[in-house]
């Protein structure tokens, strides 16, 4: 069964299935098999050719897929151009829902990047690799005259 360009998983059952639109979660699932007189509990593969007209229908009466992306992502422009608060975290690739950022947001800030601070180990490799060159003027390294 194909709705709006997406191959739903024929093995899976109708209201698990159609959880896989972007857009449609458990809630939205409910109402449509609701609205279509449908039992959740019936695999796609099983579904008869007016029982899948009928979800079809119910379908067209909500944004999925494609022109959710492109609204959702239209919105995001318009609060970058706009030059709210909550567009230039976006901007930034930072959280724009009032999460902290000091200890957390990894998922949305990603890999972490040590900035400042070094470790002793390495401070005293590079401490130790200055002072065992030789002075200019033939002083040995380390002794001063």
């Amino acid at each position: 069964m194909r709705i709006h360009g997406l191959q739903l998983p024929v093995e899976k059952r109708t209201d698990i299935a159609l959880t896989y639109l972007y857009g449609i979660g458990r809630s939205n699932v409910r109402q449509i098999l609701e609205k279509a007189k449908i039992d959740g509990s019936i695999r796609i593969k099983n579904l008869s050719e007016d029982e899948q007209k009928r979800i079809q229908q119910v379908m067209d009466t909500y944004k999925v897929e494609g022109d959710l992306r492109a609204e959702v992502l239209a919105n995001i422009r318009r609060l970058k151009d706009s030059g709210a608060y909550r567009g230039i975290r976006h901007a930034r690739n930072l959280p724009s829902r009032g999460q902290r950022t000091r200890s957390n947001a990894r998922t949305k800030r990603g890999k972490r990047v040590t900035i400042g601070a070094i470790k002793k180990e390495i401070a005293m490799k590079m401490e130790g690799s200055s002072t065992s060159k030789a002075k200019p003027g033939g002083a040995p390294a380390g002794k001063d005259k």
